[in-house]
Order: C-alpha cells, then structure tokens, then sequence
C-alpha cells in the first residue's frame, strides 16, 4: 500500500502545471524562435555556396567551337527544347535546369562537328532523360520524348548510348545545386518579405531564371550567383556596378559570393528585361527568349545548311562512335 502510494506521489511530481494561457496563439515564447530557423537557413545555404565552389572549380573548359554562331545557336534551340519538353510533361523547374547543366558540361568536355549539329539535339533528349530520372517521380519511356522533337527522330537504343556517353563524359556526377534553392534565401534578405507569401515573386525569379539559361552557360557561372543576379534584377534593373556591390554586401553570406560573376549574371538578366521591353509581344514565341532571337533567326539558315528540313530517322548505326 504504501509503495503504490509513494508510486503515485513520485508521478504526480513529473506533471507540469499548466493552465489555457498555453493554448494563447499570441504567446511569444515559441519551442524555435524565427531567429534560430534564419540562422539555421543561414548555415544551410551556407553549406550550399561552399559546395558549389568546389564543383565549379573545375569547370573552366571550353571547346573552341562553343563560341561560334552556328553553336549558339544549336544550343539555344537544344535549351528551348527541353524548356517546352519540361512544360509538356510537367516536370520540375529543377529538371529543365539540371538538363541544361548536363548539357553545357557535356558540350564543355567534348567537341561537336558542324556538320553533326543533330547531336546536339540528341544530346538536349538524352539529358532531359537522365534528369527526369534524377528528380522526376514519373518518368515518361524514350518514345515519349519523340513526339516533342522538332527535325529529327532517333531510335530508343539511340538515346540510351547517348545517355551513356553524357554519364561517362560526366563521370556520373549528376548531382547538382540549382539556383532554386537559394531563391527563398535572397527573396528573404532582398525583398525583406516572407517567401511563402510571395509566389507572385517567387515565379517571376524562376521564370526570369529559365529565361537567362537559354543565354548564359551554365558551366561558366555559379547557381548562386544567378539566383542572386535574377533577384537582384526583379529588385532593379538599373543598378550601377557599385550599387550592385553595396547590395550584395547587405548579405550576410556576401563575403562566399563571387561578386564578378553575380555582376555577369546581372547584365545579361538587365538586357532580358530591356530585349522584353523593346521587342512587340507579336514578334516572339513566349517559349522563346527575346534575348538571343534575332542573331539566332538570321543565322539559323547559314548554321543548319545542307540539313533537309524533313524530320530524319536515325538508327543506331547512323550515329557511329564518335560525335567530333
């Protein structure tokens, strides 16, 4: 009796009193407080920028080719590939981004003859591929993504030894940071406004974003610099190169960012906005950025010469080994 007793009397001391005033939605005290989570998003993006650093350290070749007009122009047509591809099977904003990041490190490694100029859209379909598989819950079969090219048609087995040469020229690296995970992070400190309540901006970073990738390589600039430049751009499109810097070094990360590049990002973001301005809504394709339309339709004819303008089959045979 006794021992049921003290049994009781030691349970009860392990209740906390406690009255309705723990039920008040406006307590202050809180079990996180929002500064403890800002510090705890703080670090986690820092983790972000120092990671990226180490994978972009590398990243400084560059085939001589790739600065040639009829490459730009293969490759602005691969980029709006995928980006209509993404918006027909309703993939990610990730899986478009990383498609083109695969592309660029791909086409940095390994040259592409003019006169093969197919394989670069083979390559576009063989990394929307590898991406959807990456970060896509559903991933569509290789004759799914037929039905969205636009000149040529290649066999499934086609696709899939394209698919092993991007993994192996990638050296199976197919891991990559986005800009989109910093966009929270920049909307928060830039805007001074809560991510969660700002879709309306959220969407016109990411869209401001898919319209910069069809420009800019993405080998050659950082995800955080883009995320940075495109908010900074939706902020102002007028910023100075020293009103630029200040803000950046409004950021408390500022000092792991690469201002030059942020700054390189920025302009070509700044003539986007002023191309969108400038250019009548009749004259573009929405899928298609103003940026680069006009260089790219008076070359596209002299870049693609001697290619029939009927869409072509190609077997596995077709392709051979090397694509130089």
């Amino acid at each position: 009796m006794e021992e049921s007793q003290s049994s009781q009397l030691s349970l009860s001391t392990l209740i906390c009193p406690e009255n309705d005033s723990c039920l008040d939605e406006d307590e202050h005290d809180s079990f996180i407080s929002s500064d403890s989570l800002d510090n705890q998003y703080e670090e986690y993006v820092r983790m972000l920028v120092e990671q990226e650093r180490i994978n972009y350290s590398n990243n400084t070749n560059q085939c001589p080719s790739n600065h040639e007009i009829w490459f730009k122009c293969a490759r602005f047509d691969a980029v709006t590939w995928i980006l209509n591809t993404r918006a027909f099977f309703g993939f990610r904003y990730k899986t478009a981004y990383l498609s083109v990041t695969y592309l660029d490190r791909f086409l940095s490694k390994r040259a592409i003859n003019r006169e093969k100029i197919w394989a670069i859209q083979l390559l576009s379909v063989a990394c929307m591929s590898l991406a959807a598989k990456m970060e896509e819950c559903k991933v569509p079969m290789l004759s799914d993504y037929q039905s969205q090219a636009e000149e040529y048609k290649f066999e499934n087995e086609v696709i899939q030894r394209m698919e092993l040469l991007v993994l192996d020229t990638l050296e199976w690296r197919l891991s990559s940071i986005t800009p989109f995970s910093f966009l929270h992070f920049f909307l928060h400190k830039l805007f001074n406004t809560n991510p969660s309540k700002s879709t309306t901006t959220l969407s016109a970073l990411v869209q401001l974003i898919l319209a910069s990738i069809q420009e800019m390589n993405l080998n050659d600039h950082r995800p955080s610099s883009i995320a940075a430049a495109a908010a900074l751009a939706l902020l102002d499109q007028k910023l100075t190169p020293e009103e630029l810097e200040s803000k950046i070094k409004s950021i408390s990360i500022c000092g792991l960012l690469d201002i030059d590049d942020v700054l390189s990002c920025y302009k070509q973001m700044q003539l986007i906005e002023i191309e969108k301005l400038e250019m009548p809504k009749s004259t573009v394709s929405p899928n298609i950025s103003p940026i680069n339309f006009r260089s790219c339709v008076s070359e596209k004819f002299s870049a693609t010469s001697g290619i029939s303008s009927k869409r072509k089959r190609l077997t596995f045979g077709d392709t051979g080994q090397s694509y130089e």
